[in-house]
């Protein structure tokens, strides 16, 4: 399996889980996609999940925090981008329009982070790694392997994404936007005229698989919601979109390549 132990800033690295019952998550995800799992202490009852395939970390989950239940979040994925700086990627986020929502901060010796939200109102992650790069194995079925941009303001956050992280964006079928990072492909950004009006702006993970319908019926048995598919993507692979048994929105995809 791609082992890794570096990630490029820009790219993604890392996701996790805000849940309302980690253990009920924990049992969904680890059927859904073989992960195993480690629990570490973060206080009294309170404790942080490291999801795992094949030995190497591929993403968390936490319990969503008494103030993110009081502004009514809802479980959702956090997306995390490296960069070099936390600091500075803040700071220029907000010199940008966005909105720095907490940090930076250190967590322990792992690295330091921020929760930025972009001007068209979708929130993600910083991260700028120290003993934690991220996820430390990927292109594997049961990993992440892309992310879409949902937002009515393409023009804002092409504009803003450009500017902080340097990405490109080619346009594609149905005025979906591809994101390079460098040279690499790694999500997109998806056309207002495919999106729920009534959903705020948001990023979406999408997972690997070896059988996009296989794993859409599987989780459908074990209590997820069928949102979207599954589909065919034209030359690329075929897709699903999901809500969890708790509704946190992920996708899964299937690559058209043997």
């Amino acid at each position: 399996m791609p082992n890794t132990d570096t990630h490029a800033n820009g790219s993604f690295s890392w996701i996790e889980l805000g849940a309302n019952d980690q253990n009920a998550a924990k049992t969904f995800y680890t059927t859904l996609f073989g992960w195993t799992f480690e629990d570490s202490p973060m206080g009294p009852g309170d404790f942080y999940t490291m999801f795992q395939l094949e030995g190497r970390t591929v993403g968390a989950a936490y319990t969503l925090r008494p103030q993110e239940a009081s502004m009514g979040v809802p479980p959702h994925w956090n997306l995390y981008i490296t960069v070099a700086s936390a600091d500075e990627t803040a700071k220029r986020a907000s010199e940008a329009s966005g909105k720095v929502l907490a940090g930076p901060f250190d967590v322990y010796t792992f690295g330091r982070m921020a929760v930025i939200q972009d001007p068209t109102g979708a929130a993600f992650c910083i991260w700028e790694a120290k003993e934690h790069i991220g996820a430390g194995i990927v292109g594997e079925n049961g990993t992440l392997c892309w992310a879409d941009l949902n937002t009515s303001d393409a023009e804002t956050a092409t504009g803003f994404y450009g500017e902080l992280f340097g990405w490109t964006f080619i346009p594609g079928e149905g005025g979906y936007l591809h994101i390079k990072n460098g040279e690499a492909f790694i999500g997109g950004i998806s056309s207002a005229a495919h999106q729920e009006p009534n959903v705020p702006p948001h990023w979406m993970i999408y997972i690997q698989v070896a059988d996009c319908d296989a794993s859409t019926a599987k989780a459908s048995e074990l209590g997820a919601k069928v949102c979207m598919g599954p589909m065919d993507i034209p030359t690329a692979g075929r897709m699903s979109v999901l809500g969890d048994p708790q509704g946190a929105v992920f996708a899964l995809f299937e690559s058209a390549r043997a």
